[in-house]
């Protein structure tokens, strides 16, 4: 395994000002901004659902942990982690919420990691409009500054019509008032904020108000998670690149007519289970995305 994860000092980036993906799709290129000359990479992780139990992961107490063991296996140390929401499951009773988040943070703060961003999904944030997740992980929005990059997260969860809100829309115009239009921006949420698959609650009600406010901004690009799998989509000149579950895979949008977990499969058990990672490179901020399955194997 540790070799596997030590061929990451072996990526080479296949096309020029671009991003390289596992599937070939075209991407984008951060341009360079002042004092963010250097490379890095970090790391996304999402929709860990720590807590549930069922068919579709009996290993669902496990999952987790491998990905954290598998991250801290390798040589080679991202400058952060993103964890793009969910990470527990929704549950009913207020204690219960609470054990899970205490279990996820014991979890996770064995990562080898400087700094860990956490943003809430909706299995995290919906029944209580965030409380217990701000008690325990910290603000529902935020920003961050990394190399000349500016990264902004949005909650798109706590309200429970998947709104991301007026308030924090002008929140969102201030924060990017402070940066150039040709500067890099990263957005970071749960739901996608374009119309994915709105039949499956694969959007956010007033995502094309915050396209909006991003529009001008030159160089944006937006992860996220929610949908349990990889999907690959540009609104305009904005690239939105979602996340693989932790947990268990969720079928293409609109590939069945119910929307359930894709069953388990004994022979296989990380298929389709994983996290990203996202490096950072030269004078043209060139970004390229691996994916690795939760036991740190490139995919």
């Amino acid at each position: 395994m540790a070799n596997e994860l030590d061929r990451r000092a072996l990526l080479q980036l296949l096309g020029f000002g671009g991003v390289v993906l596992g599937s070939g799709l075209p991407g984008f290129s951060l341009v360079q901004a002042a004092g963010g000359s250097q490379d890095f990479f970090f790391l996304q992780l999402s929709d860990a659902h720590w807590g549930f139990s069922g068919p579709p992961n009996p290993e669902a107490d496990q999952t987790l942990k491998q990905a954290v063991r598998a991250v801290n296996a390798s040589t080679a140390r991202p400058e952060f982690i993103v964890f793009t929401g969910d990470l527990t499951h929704t549950t009913d009773d207020d204690a219960i919420r609470r054990k899970r988040m205490a279990e996820f943070k014991a979890i996770v703060a064995d990562l080898k990691v400087p700094k860990v961003i956490f943003l809430p999904g909706e299995h995290d944030a919906a029944l209580d409009k965030g409380q217990a997740y701000q008690e325990n992980f910290g603000p529902l929005h935020q920003t961050f500054d990394h190399r000349g990059i500016r990264f902004i997260s949005l909650d798109n969860v706590s309200d429970p019509g998947a709104s991301v809100g007026d308030t924090q829309i002008d929140w969102l115009k201030s924060q990017l008032a402070k940066v150039d239009k040709d500067a890099p921006v990263v957005i970071l949420a749960h739901r996608p904020l374009f119309d994915l698959y709105p039949q499956w609650d694969w959007a956010t009600a007033d995502g094309a108000k915050v396209i909006s406010v991003l529009q001008p901004y030159r160089h944006v690009t937006v992860f996220y998670g929610h949908i349990h799998q990889e999907n690959h989509h540009e609104t305009g000149h904005i690239a939105h690149h979602s996340a693989k579950s932790l947990i268990f895979p969720l079928p293409a949008p609109g590939s069945v007519p119910k929307k359930a977990a894709v069953p388990w499969d004994p022979e296989h058990p990380a298929r389709g289970l994983g996290y990203r990672e996202i490096d950072v490179k030269g004078k043209a901020r060139t970004v390229s995305i691996q994916e690795f399955d939760v036991k740190g194997a490139k995919v």
